[in-house]
């Protein structure tokens, strides 16, 4: 068994001895850094595209340049509304105790906001490109930089769990793999070791 297995067993023996609790907590904690972590790029982004529409230069875009920019500004606008929404969420149900929800909705917005992020990222290079070199260079490096970023932000994950789905012992392949109802169940147990 390699290393990394290794670990990756020991990891998920400490989420199991972890409290329900003490877990959403922590999963809550983690995805509301790593959305504190998005967002200023996003506003920057944001009222870069804004600012942009007001300059007499936009109105030398033609109308293929102009559908990208509004592509971008919206995309741009819905990762920020996205990457926002856990957090006010989180003020508006504050101590209503359901902190499961919040956490599973939270992923989905940051999964939503960070898909929106990416088209927006693509977007501003395409366009730029598009300015200095023509639409032919900015459709494949746009199509390129889109690839890579699917593959680095969601591919390598969606890989890794169908490889552990696959192999009979792998870490990962717990009752959270097989649906809600799996993972409910696990997250009723909880083991207490002593201290």
């Amino acid at each position: 068994m390699s290393t990394i297995d290794e670990t990756a067993k020991e990891l998920k023996q400490a989420e199991a001895d972890e409290e329900l609790k003490d877990r959403l907590e922590r999963e809550h904690g983690e995805l509301l850094e790593e959305l504190r972590a998005l967002i200023p790029g996003s506003e920057v982004l944001f009222g870069f595209l804004l600012a942009i529409r007001f300059t007499g230069q936009f109105q030398q875009l033609n109308e293929a340049q102009r559908f990208v920019y509004y592509g971008t500004l919206l995309s741009t606008a819905i990762a920020l509304v996205m990457f926002l929404a856990p957090a006010a969420r989180h003020r508006a149900q504050f101590r209503e105790g359901d902190k499961e929800r919040l956490v599973r909705s939270g992923n989905v917005e940051a999964i939503v906001g960070s898909a929106a992020a990416a088209l927006a990222l693509t977007g501003v290079l395409h366009l730029v490109i598009d300015l200095g070199f023509g639409m032919g260079w900015a459709a494949v490096i746009a199509a390129v930089f889109f690839a890579i970023i699917v593959w680095r932000w969601w591919g390598r994950s969606i890989h890794q769990k169908l490889q552990n789905l696959s192999r009979p012992h792998a870490p990962g392949r717990t009752a959270a793999a097989f649906g809600a109802r799996g993972a409910r169940a696990q997250s009723r147990v909880v083991v207490r070791t002593p201290r």
